[in-house]
């Protein structure tokens, strides 16, 4: 099986109390805990498949964040031109993975069939449910489903040797996880399965979440793809720079996922 190099972009930041990262807020309640915003690039043998599409300015203007560099900027800087990309999974139909569709003209879209029908379902219909998602993002999904751009999957599916998704659900009904084999074992991109390390680390959950049973599971069933906590990368912690080699040349931007830990 060949092993995939794997690399997470970060492109943009936001500012925020550690208070706003858990259900139960820790002790000191004011401590500083920003969140960094990422997509991923996967890359093996000439073929690259990009996770997750990020979010554009008016969006970031929109909720108070911080777009360090466009994510087409972000995947240029890499090589990675979002015009000739074939495969795009999206982990789940939030604002902050799910938007830059337009970024992909041929691109295939890899998506849960639950996530389809939860974005575009009555729970939409609760403000406090449908926060985290763009209705233009969703529409836009489903002209890509009119288009015949959309392959749907129900559970787990593998989608190249050596890069499979696993259907988690809790932060959104619809989240997946990707787990990708590099040379150093596999690698679970577990998304907003868990935002930061200290989610999983402590069992006090990111308070955005749909069924709090399933995050929960989502985490040790994390760890079990990965083979062990030290293979699975969480969707927003910006430890995730610190703890992984930088891209020569991104300034620490883009990290590499596939290496050893620093």
């Amino acid at each position: 099986m060949r092993p995939w190099d794997v690399f997470a972009l970060r492109y943009a930041f936001h500012d925020r109390p550690a208070r706003l990262n858990f259900i139960q807020a820790p002790d000191p309640h004011d401590a500083a805990m920003p969140m960094d915003y990422f997509v991923w690039v996967l890359r093996a043998g000439g073929q690259s498949i990009v996770v997750d599409t990020g979010f554009g300015e008016a969006a970031a203007k929109a909720r108070g964040r911080t777009i360090l560099r466009p994510v087409g900027t972000a995947l240029a800087e890499l090589g990675v031109d979002p015009g000739a990309v074939e495969d795009v999974v999206v982990t789940h139909l939030h604002y902050d993975h799910a938007g830059n569709l337009d970024l992909f003209p041929k691109a295939r879209f890899h998506l849960q069939d639950r996530e389809m029908a939860f974005a575009t379902g009555r729970h939409m219909c609760q403000a406090c449910i449908r926060h985290p998602f763009e209705v233009e993002d969703v529409v836009a999904m489903v002209r890509a489903v009119y288009a015949e751009r959309v392959t749907f999957h129900s559970g787990d599916a593998e989608i190249a040797e050596g890069v499979s998704l696993h259907h988690v659900g809790g932060h959104s009904d619809g989240l997946q996880m990707v787990r990708v084999e590099t040379r150093r074992g596999p690698v679970v991109l577990a998304s907003d399965a868990s935002h930061y390390y200290a989610n999983m680390a402590t069992g006090n959950p990111f308070p955005i979440v749909y069924d709090l049973g399933a995050m929960t599971l989502g985490w040790a069933r994390a760890k079990r793809l990965a083979g062990g906590d030290a293979r699975v990368i969480p969707g927003h912690d910006p430890k995730v720079r610190t703890r992984y080699p930088a891209l020569p040349g991104s300034n620490g931007e883009t990290v590499c996922l596939h290496l050893d830990p620093v």
